[in-house]
């Protein structure tokens, strides 16, 4: 398995795995051809120094997970940078296996690369499974956090 930086080639499979949950069903639209706005936001995140979006691969080069990192610079802690992962899919063929775990490896180690004095995530309440598994990982449930949906 090698985890390696997303290419346009691979959006149709990350909207794939996007769309293949019940919460990701209600929120992304899944079909041939996709819609151009995945393309450009494909864009948007690969031109931006502080995205690190990609997916990891079987040994047939089949792409099995996927996840994203950004780093955010800020003031505090002495002009420090977090780390969020965002958008972590596993194929549902795959679950269960490791992968999931394999992909935080990978994003913790390269948040500390590029110099991250801590790693952030959020996750729906509706997803227990996924708490757990973040928590298995060592994260805490340290803050609670809020949204404001502006459309």
């Amino acid at each position: 398995m090698i985890i390696r930086k997303a290419t346009e080639i691979d959006i149709p499979a990350l909207v794939e795995m996007m769309a293949n949950d019940p919460l990701g069903r209600l929120r992304e639209d899944y079909r041939d051809p996709l819609p151009q706005t995945y393309y450009e936001a494909f864009y948007r995140i690969d031109t931006d120094p502080n995205q690190e979006l990609v997916v990891m691969e079987n040994e047939g080069q089949q792409i099995i997970g996927t996840l994203q990192l950004s780093l955010i610079p800020y003031l505090t802690y002495q002009g420090g940078i977090r780390a969020q992962i965002e958008a972590v899919r596993v194929h549902e063929d795959h679950r269960g296996k490791g992968i999931g775990q394999k992909l935080f490896e990978w994003a913790i180690a390269r948040a500390k690369e590029r110099r991250a004095h801590v790693v952030q995530l959020t996750t729906d309440k509706k997803r227990p499974e996924a708490l757990k598994f973040y928590e298995k990982l060592g994260f805490k449930a340290s803050h609670e956090g809020m949204k404001l949906h502006l459309s």
